[in-house]
């Protein structure tokens, strides 16, 4: 995790008074949004785009005036202009954007008010600029912050294992199975999740990494991957000095996860559209507390069509264990927390006991 939210709140009140007086969208709308990233730690222009080109409902061709795939889309307007009329136009570009860019924020915004709707709930908040910091953790996702809300069957829980078994099914189809599948799969999770836990930063680092450095029809994206993996598996000053600079941002992680060397896998188009179809998930809101029944379904295609009948819940499953040991760490984590490394997410993933006990874990060694 990056700033704290006393920081977070602290840089919200200066950004408010710095652009009270803003009007102008043609001047002033790149430099505000690029100042509002900010306030979260974001000083990577690559997060977003500014004037995207994208057909907006009916066929007529518009530009958003800022979209981050998957995240948010801003449509902004000088000072005192319509926010209805930014919302019909904002909601507009949504019906020909693919479903993994949907973003989970559209904010309209004229420099003195913000509208935010949040898509997941239909929820619409509306705040002036002075009252920004009231209303920040709204914006909670771009600093890594996320709210989890545990439902008794979360259908987000069988979303991931549906999305991540077309992908299995497709490598098993290609010849690519047994222990290298099972650990090429794990691999992808801890990247999926370290994607939207702040492991890796900025967030989304491996969807862009995926969408961006490998080719359309898949044909170079094993070899990337296991770029990456060996990237992973590098302290970051032992690293060469010429690595790419993308690659260079994703952070060591101390365990064996990345140790193993993989036979190479090869991906199609649509092995690779199934993987960022994966990525466009909110892995924060995948339940660890189900996690081994989840990727046991995705291993197995008829443990997945009776998942959401035969599933126990999170909210079942956390009755009995919380008293039996999830309080107690839960209270260790507390007094260790400011000296937790990356490595802690490679043993939930590997050794946390809800998972442990799942036979694709047991007798493993990564």
């Amino acid at each position: 995790m990056g700033l704290n939210w006393n920081e977070i709140n602290s840089r919200a009140l200066l950004f408010s008074k710095t652009w009270a007086d803003a009007s102008n969208e043609d001047s002033e709308a790149k430099p505000f949004w690029i100042a509002f990233f900010e306030i979260f730690g974001i000083t990577d222009k690559r997060v977003a785009t500014f004037e995207l080109n994208v057909k907006k409902l009916g066929g007529a061709q518009g530009f958003v005036d800022l979209f981050w795939p998957g995240v948010l889309l801003v449509e902004h307007k000088s000072r005192g202009k319509n926010l209805d009329d930014a919302v019909d136009q904002a909601v507009g570009y949504l019906h020909n954007l693919p479903e993994r860019d949907l973003p989970q924020l559209v904010v309209v915004c004229d420099f003195a008010r913000f509208r935010v709707r949040i898509l997941a709930t239909g929820e619409t908040v509306e705040f002036e600029l002075q009252h920004l910091h009231k209303h920040v953790k709204l914006f909670g996702l771009l600093a890594g912050y996320k709210v989890q809300d545990i439902r008794a069957e979360d259908p987000v829980n069988i979303k991931a294992a549906e999305r991540m078994g077309r992908l299995h099914d497709a490598l098993k189809a290609s010849g690519y199975e047994g222990h290298a599948l099972e650990v090429l799969l794990v691999r992808l999770l801890f990247c999926l999740f370290a994607d939207d836990t702040g492991i890796f930063q900025p967030a989304q680092s491996f969807r862009d990494f995926v969408e961006e450095r490998t080719a359309p029809d898949g044909s170079d994206l094993g070899p990337r991957l296991g770029q990456l993996f060996q990237v992973l598996n590098t302290h970051e000053a032992s690293r060469n000095k010429h690595i790419d600079e993308q690659l260079a941002k994703f952070a060591y992680i101390n365990g064996k996860l990345f140790e193993e060397t993989l036979p190479m896998a090869d991906f199609s188009t649509t092995m690779r559209e199934a993987l960022l179809d994966a990525c466009a998930l909110d892995w924060s809101a995948i339940s660890p507390a189900i996690f081994g029944s989840l990727f046991q379904s995705i291993m197995d295609e008829k443990a997945r069509r009776n998942l959401g009948a035969h599933y126990t819940s999170e909210a079942n499953i956390l009755k009995l264990i919380k008293p039996l040991f999830l309080d107690e760490l839960h209270a260790e984590f507390e007094r260790v927390k400011g000296r937790l490394s990356c490595i802690t997410l490679v043993r939930w993933l590997l050794e946390a006991p809800v998972v442990r006990g799942d036979s694709l874990f047991t007798n493993r060694t990564y």
